[in-house]
């Protein structure tokens, strides 16, 4: 990979294309902040990780419950407490004309 310094990139340029106004102080404040990302990221280019297995031996199987028929109320207990219901239905009022 290419070495990166943050005078590379043009932080006027980046915040142009986020349509963001930035000033002069905010500039040279994002320009250091830039550079330190990018310092931090040669390090981790430097740690040795050939030891480490891709995603860790993720086990990536589904890990669903067995789909059994469970107990669950009536009709007549659903529909109970409802304000207003018709044919073993909620009847709710209208909400698109």
């Amino acid at each position: 990979m290419a070495e990166t310094s943050s005078d590379s990139i043009d932080v006027t340029y980046v915040a142009d294309l986020a349509r963001l106004r930035l000033s002069p102080g905010e500039i040279a404040t994002f320009q250091k902040q830039l550079g330190d990302v990018l310092g931090y990221v040669s390090q981790l280019q430097e740690v040795d990780v050939s030891h480490v297995s891709l995603l860790g031996d993720a086990d990536l199987k589904n890990r669903l419950r067995a789909d059994e028929l469970q107990p669950s109320l009536s009709p007549t207990e659903a529909l109970a407490n409802a304000p207003r219901q018709d044919n073993n239905l909620f009847v709710v009022p209208k909400m698109v004309e």
